[in-house]
């Protein structure tokens, strides 16, 4: 079949900019590749409308993996201001972890602009103001795309041998996919955090770092401030700064429940500003920079990634593949990763004239391998942390992190808690003994999962199999988790 494009890529946010230029980048521009997005050109990839909402922080350690790969390097002014690392405190602000290194905060509204222009450079099409609305098929394959171009009102469709779906946490592409196809379309209520953040000026007020540091973006662990999740201080510069937070539904419900309030996430983060003794006299952004962007809620997902992002014709990556790091709801990393790793499997598999699923496949293993192995472990502590009161984030942090815990939190792996059973008699209290079986259990749920996930199936046809087994690895995590 003769197509319009060889690739198309549904969404020109960040993993499909990546994810264009990778493909770019792997055929030596011998592929046509298109990118649709429902944005006009100004404003292209932006999520809602209320800009590119985002914590926009990320890893310099991701950064160079793509740049490694793919030669993209990124500068003034789409990265703001350099960090190192980040700092996550207990609830009583007397214990902190540093995690993750290195790192950049972005310009979620410049950068977008920087990506269109190395896009073009790289020989990509864009298509501005389309919204997709779905994927068209052709005997079981995915063979293109339809929706309204929304200048013209007219109805708008083109084909491809691969459609890449990078239209975000929601997409109507993937929710409404209709061929035979191992992915998941939907996702469970529980897995979305409710997250929202500012982005604001201010003067100096009371120095301490556990409120706010220029050099490291701040986490908070507070199940009254941020139920189920954690509020962030991130900096953008001395007196500049991305502030906001995640909620868990069930969590703030909870939270409303034994406090006797009625807040929302809105609320939450207007008083999460207020008490921040560091910050005098907040005022949301008024650099041109951030005009389009300086205010806004969204939703994330905070699970592991779709347990398989291919099927025939058609791939996920980023959000719209459910790739958020679940401890964290951190997106930009395993984006990045994913749409450079993607690039190549996509080319490979148009150069072997095959597309099918087990032509894809290979894209699944090699994001597993990069990063996906971790995230169904992280997605149990996740779930662990959520269940655990102030006090006991407070004691855990305290008594049972070891130096090599703290290795591995800041490389964005699992914590072994080796030390909790040489404790034994010293956890005083029932409801810190708990805390400790649970911290040994997801310890030991992590390694058994990250095995499964190195074991992934090298063909479609073993995928069954395993995915049964992971589903009854994480039943009975929650079960044991929830009691």
């Amino acid at each position: 079949m003769k197509t319009d494009y060889d690739i198309i890529i549904a969404g020109g946010g960040l993993a499909g900019m990546i994810a264009a230029q990778s493909a770019s980048y792997y055929s030596k521009q011998r592929l046509s590749i298109l990118i649709i997005d429902r944005n006009p050109e100004p404003t292209i990839g932006k999520k809602t409308i209320n800009g590119w909402v985002c914590g926009d922080a990320v890893g310099k350690n991701t950064v160079d993996y793509m740049t490694e790969r793919i030669k993209i390097a990124w500068g003034n002014p789409e990265i703001e201001h350099p960090v190192k690392g980040v700092m996550a405190f207990s609830p009583d602000r007397e214990t902190s972890i540093p995690f993750d290194g290195d790192g950049y905060m972005l310009n979620r509204q410049q950068l977008p602009q920087r990506q269109l222009r190395d896009a073009k450079k790289a020989g990509v099409n864009i298509q501005y103001s389309v919204a997709l609305r779905g994927l068209i098929y052709e005997n079981g394959t995915v063979v293109g795309v339809e929706g309204t171009n929304l200048v013209t009102n007219e109805p708008f469709k083109k084909t491809a041998k691969v459609v890449v779906d990078a239209t975000g946490v929601t997409s109507m592409l993937r929710n409404g996919l209709s061929i035979k196809s191992k992915i998941e379309r939907k996702i469970d209520r529980d897995d979305l955090e409710s997250t929202g953040r500012h982005i604001m000026k201010f003067e100096q007020g009371i120095p301490d770092k556990t409120d706010f540091d220029p050099d490291y973006c701040i986490i908070h662990l507070d199940q009254d401030i941020a139920p189920g999740g954690y509020g962030w201080v991130f900096p953008k510069g001395k007196n500049k700064v991305n502030i906001g937070l995640g909620v868990q539904q069930k969590e703030l419900i909870k939270r409303n429940q034994r406090l006797g309030a009625h807040d929302d996430v809105t609320k939450l983060i207007n008083d999460y500003v207020k008490m921040n003794k560091a910050i005098k006299n907040p005022k949301l952004s008024d650099d041109p920079m951030d005009s389009n962007n300086v205010t806004g809620n969204w939703q994330v997902s905070v699970r592991r990634q779709n347990d398989c992002l291919v099927a025939n014709g058609y791939m996920l990556v980023g959000d719209s593949a459910w790739m958020p790091k679940p401890l964290d709801a951190g997106g930009i990393g395993p984006a990045i990763v994913a749409a450079t790793i993607l690039g190549k499997n996509i080319v490979n598999a148009i150069e072997a004239n095959d597309v099918s699923e087990t032509g894809l496949w290979q894209y699944n293993i090699d994001f597993i391998n990069d990063y996906g192995y971790k995230t169904a472990g992280l997605e149990i502590f996740r779930r662990l942390l959520q269940t655990l009161t102030n006090d006991q984030i407070n004691y855990g942090m305290k008594h049972f992190l070891s130096k090599l815990d703290v290795e591995a939190i800041s490389k964005g792996e699992h914590p072994d808690f080796g030390t909790v059973g040489k404790l034994g008699m010293m956890i005083r209290g029932a409801l810190n003994k708990k805390l400790a079986d649970g911290l040994r259990f997801t310890a030991q749920q992590n390694k058994v999962l990250t095995e499964h996930y190195y074991n992934f199936p090298k063909k479609p046809e073993g995928f069954d199999a395993w995915q049964k087994t992971l589903h009854h690895i994480l039943d009975e995590s929650y079960s044991k988790i929830e009691v």
